[in-house]
C-alpha cells in the first residue's frame, strides 16, 4: 500500500487530515481497505463549516428509502431560519421546491436556505443523532445555519476529524452508511458539488459537470464547507489505478491573518498527491 506525501503544512494552522484506502472491502482488514495512506493531526477536532450537512443527507436518504417522506413534498421555510450567502434558494423567485430538490442544492452549491427547511423539517435532534449512530463520536452536524452566530447559540454549524470524515466518505463509497441505497442517494447528492477550489482544484475536473469520469479516469464524490477562518474538503475519488477516500480540514480562527492562501495552497498539493495516486500518473 503507497503512501501519500503531504506537503509542508503551516503551523499557525489547526489542521486535521486523514487519506485512507477506500477499495474494495470494509474496514481495515488484510485487503488494505481503510488503511491510513495519509495523516496529520487525524483525530483533533476542527470547525468543520458546512461540512456536517452530509448527515442531513443522509437522514433525508433514509426517509426517502423508508417511505417516510415523499420526494415531491414541497419545503417549507419558518421565518427564524432563512439566511442567505451559500446557496442559490434564497435567490430563487418560487422557494418551494421538493424535498429532493432541495437535497440537490444542499449537495451541489451547500445551499444554507435549502439546509435549515430540511433541518427543521427532519429535526435538529434527530439529526444530531445521526453521527452518533454511525459510531462517530468526535463529528457531527450541530445546528442550523445562522446568519450571526451570538455567543448564546451553539458554537459551531458542524466540527469533525479528518480520521472519522475520511471513515465517513470510505463507508458512502463502500454502501455502509445506513444501506446501500442510501449511501448511493447521499453520493448522487454530492456528485454535482461544484465547489473544486480546494484538494479538489488539482484534480482539474470540470466544476459544473463531473458526475461521470470527465478527466483522467477520475470520478469524485466530495463535500466542502468554508468560513472566514475555515476550509474544509472530504471526498470520495477513484481512478483507474486506486479508490481514496479523504479529509482535509484547516481552522485558522486565533490567528492574526487571514492564512487562506497558504491553506489552499497546501489543500491544492495534497490533490495533486492524490490525483497522482488514483491514476497512477506520477504528478507534474
Amino acid at each position: 500500500m503507497t503512501a501519500v506525501a503531504l506537503p509542508e503544512l503551516d503551523p499557525r494552522v489547526r489542521w486535521s487530515i486523514c487519506v485512507v484506502d477506500a477499495g474494495s472491502g470494509s474496514g481495515s482488514g488484510s485487503d488494505g481497505s481503510g488503511g491510513v495512506l495519509a495523516a496529520h493531526e487525524p483525530h483533533v477536532v476542527c470547525e468543520t463549516a458546512s461540512v456536517g450537512k452530509v448527515f442531513l443527507l443522509i437522514e433525508v436518504a433514509r426517509r426517502l428509502e423508508a417511505g417516510e417522506l415523499d420526494p415531491g413534498q414541497r419545503i417549507q421555510i419558518p421565518e427564524e431560519h432563512r439566511v442567505a450567502d451559500s446557496g442559490l434558494l434564497y435567490r430563487m423567485r418560487d422557494q418551494r421546491v421538493t424535498v429532493e430538490d432541495a437535497a440537490l442544492l444542499v449537495g451541489a452549491v451547500s445551499d444554507n436556505l435549502a439546509t435549515n427547511a430540511l433541518l427543521w423539517l427532519c429535526g435538529l435532534d434527530t439529526v444530531r443523532a445521526v453521527a452518533p449512530s454511525l459510531g462517530f463520536t468526535d463529528t457531527s452536524l450541530h445546528d442550523f445555519i445562522r446568519n450571526e452566530r451570538t455567543p448564546d447559540l451553539p458554537w459551531t454549524p458542524s466540527y469533525g476529524t479528518g480520521a472519522e470524515l475520511a471513515e465517513l466518505m470510505r463507508r458512502l463509497g463502500s454502501g455502509d452508511v445506513v444501506s446501500p441505497a442510501v449511501s448511493a442517494r447521499v453520493l448522487d447528492w454530492l456528485a454535482a458539488d461544484v465547489d473544486t477550489s480546494m484538494v479538489a482544484d488539482a484534480l482539474l475536473l470540470d466544476p459544473l459537470a463531473h458526475v461521470d469520469d470527465e478527466y483522467q479516469g477520475m470520478i469524485l464524490r466530495h463535500k466542502t464547507g468554508s468560513t472566514s477562518f475555515a476550509r474544509i474538503d472530504i471526498g470520495h475519488l477513484s481512478g483507474p489505478a486506486a479508490t481514496v477516500a479523504y479529509a482535509v480540514a484547516a481552522n485558522w480562527k486565533d490567528a492574526a491573518d487571514d492564512l487562506r492562501a497558504p491553506v489552499l495552497a497546501a489543500m491544492h498539493a495534497i490533490g495533486e498527491q492524490l490525483r497522482a495516486h488514483v491514476t497512477g500518473i506520477p504528478a507534474s
